[in-house]
Parts: C-alpha cells; sequence; structure tokens
C-alpha cells in the first residue's frame, strides 16, 4: 500500500492537496513515524515531486457499528431503537419506545461501547413542573454531574436534576452576540444558558440573572465562576414576580416557554425603551398569539410595541412549535 511521507510542518498543506485531486485514501489514517507523516494514498498515484513508500504497517478506520449492531436482541426490537441520543459532556441521555425498557441495562451498555469518551446513560422520560425538572433512570455507569462546553463556554450541571438542550443552540448564539454596554435581564436564567454566552462574548456592562429552582441557582453561581464573568453576571434567586426589578433594563430574555404569565414584570423591567425576547411554545393553529400577548401586556402598560422578530425555534411537540419574539418596546 502507497503513501507519501512528508514533514509534519507540510503534512496538512499535501493532505488538502491530494485530497483535492482525489487520491488520498480516506480507508487509511494518517501515520506518524520517526518525525515524519505517512500519508495514506490511493495504488494508482503516481508522483516525481513527492516521495512514495510501501506502507509496512498501515493504520485503517474501522466503521463504526450501530446501536442496532451491538446489541444481541431479536430484529422486531431492533427496529425500536431509537436513531439518536444527546450528549452533554460525558453523559448519555436517551428516550426509549416502553417495548424496551426490559432491555434498558443493556442498550446503556452498547451506547457506552459505542461512546468510549461518556461514562454515564441515563433514561429520559420528559421535564415537568414549573423549575423544568427532568425524570431520569441511571442505566449504565454512575456519576451524573459532569461539565458540557458549548460556544466557548462551560456549564457544569447535574444531568439527572437539571434539564439542557441543544435544539436552541442556533438562538443561543445569536443572543451571545447582543447587548453589548447594555443591562439585560434573564428572569429564567436556568444555570446560564444565555446570560454565561452573552457575558462571554458581547460583555454587557450589567447581567442580573433570575431562576426560582434552587438546584439550577446553584450551578448558575457555579458557572458563573468559571467562566469568569462574575463582574457582568449578578445572580438573584427567586420568583420572576418578585425578584425582578423595574425600569432597569436595555434587553430582557424570558426564556421559559410557558411564562406569558409574567410578561407584564418582563416588560416593566425595561427602561423607557427597550428591546423583549420572549419564548413561548405555540400549537400552529395559534402562532401569532405570543405576538398578541406581548401588545396586550404593553398595552395595559400604557407602552407601545413594534415587532423585529419572529422564528421557530425547534419543533417542541407533535403541531406544537418553540417560537421567539423579538420586539422594541416603548
Amino acid at each position: 500500500m502507497k503513501a507519501v511521507l512528508v514533514c509534519k510542518e507540510d503534512a496538512e498543506r499535501v493532505r488538502q492537496k491530494l485530497l483535492l485531486e482525489d487520491v488520498l485514501d480516506k480507508t487509511r489514517k494518517l501515520v506518524k513515524r520517526n518525525g515524519l507523516v505517512e500519508i495514506p494514498v490511493k495504488g494508482s498515484f503516481a508522483s516525481e515531486e513527492l516521495t512514495l513508500i510501501g506502507q509496512e504497517v498501515p493504520e485503517f478506520y474501522f466503521p463504526k457499528k450501530t446501536l442496532a449492531e451491538s446489541l444481541d436482541i431479536p430484529g422486531s426490537e431492533k427496529k425500536l431503537l431509537p436513531s439518536g441520543w444527546q450528549i452533554l459532556g460525558d453523559i448519555i441521555i436517551v428516550s426509549l419506545k416502553k417495548e424496551l425498557e426490559s432491555r434498558k441495562t443493556g442498550i446503556g451498555k452498547a451506547l457506552l461501547s459505542l461512546c468510549p469518551r461518556c461514562r454515564t446513560v441515563l433514561l429520559d422520560r420528559g421535564i415537568s413542573g414549573q423549575t423544568r425538572q427532568p425524570s431520569r433512570e441511571i442505566i449504565a455507569g454512575e456519576k451524573t454531574e459532569t461539565t458540557h462546553k458549548e460556544n466557548g463556554c462551560l456549564f457544569k450541571l447535574d444531568a439527572m436534576r437539571i434539564m439542557y438542550s441543544q435544539g436552541n443552540l442556533a438562538e443561543k448564539k445569536r443572543m451571545s452576540k447582543l447587548g453589548r454596554g447594555e443591562t439585560v435581564v434573564d428572569m429564567f436564567a436556568g444555570i446560564g444558558y444565555f446570560s454565561v454566552p452573552m457575558a462571554v462574548h458581547s460583555k454587557p456592562d450589567k447581567i442580573f440573572a433570575i431562576e426560582i429552582n434552587p438546584v439550577a441557582f446553584g450551578y448558575l453561581k457555579e458557572n458563573i465562576r468559571l467562566n469568569k464573568v462574575g463582574d457582568i453576571i449578578e445572580p438573584a434567586a427567586g420568583d420572576c414576580a418578585v425578584v425582578t426589578q423595574r425600569g432597569i433594563a436595555d434587553r430582557v430574555l424570558m426564556g421559559y416557554l410557558d411564562g406569558h404569565e409574567y410578561l407584564e414584570h418582563g416588560i416593566r423591567a425595561l427602561k423607557r425603551r427597550g428591546i423583549l425576547h420572549y419564548h413561548e411554545a405555540v400549537p400552529e393553529p395559534l402562532e401569532r398569539r405570543p405576538v398578541e400577548r406581548i401588545v396586550e401586556s404593553a398595552e395595559k402598560q400604557g407602552r407601545k410595541v413594534e415587532i423585529t422578530g419572529m422564528r421557530r425555534i425547534k419543533k417542541y411537540s407533535p403541531g406544537v412549535w418553540h417560537v421567539v419574539v423579538d420586539a422594541r418596546v416603548e
């Protein structure tokens, strides 16, 4: 088997050139040996400029097994296996159909074999309550606390006790680019999903991050410390209806999907002019509902609203969308 022999400094440049010429052998790995790099090439490749060798000990890429291939279960059950799962730090979170509950231990072990860097598998049964408490069970491993890295930020959490959605990453990245030089109120801060990236990347003057769940609040404080943004984020424990200050914010974040009863407090937190980012879980036939709720709440306070944006973030459940509305309030 042929390979091109190059020095480490030239390896990436030569690899890219071979890739563009469609002569790179993608079934084999690059091998570092004696300070040089062997770049595998197809058997038909010839060159007068590059040094060609016969690879004595080639290293191959082996295709990963699928979850179905890793389990010795009937084919009818393999068809019910999940096609994907969530990985937070070194923890796997998976949902299973009821028919596979009896196989949960074997499925957990199989997932760990497929993802060697992970150490625990949690079976997810949904989220409920005002504090967004997940219902989960350990099916492989032991430890449930982890540190997840996203958008250049660290988030420490206990995955058994705290929810973390990766489906709204684009929205979190968008928020992380806003707020420079502003005073921001994050009314449902959780463990810092929006506050921490905004503080890290946009550097507002101040973010008041409010969270009612005591477990999440503890991790909020820890994540402020981990990301070294204690000079920007001021955490506050409690109910937004009580804790939210009036007339202090240039921008208010309302990231809770069932927080319409708190709209008046979000609007009152804004200065004479300000921006509101309001999230809601909305059935498709009622897609204008969040806009109507913002306008109604503002009018009750004698304020005007300009809707500057409305977007679907992800499917929340069948026929229901997670929607965010951006509104300028005066």
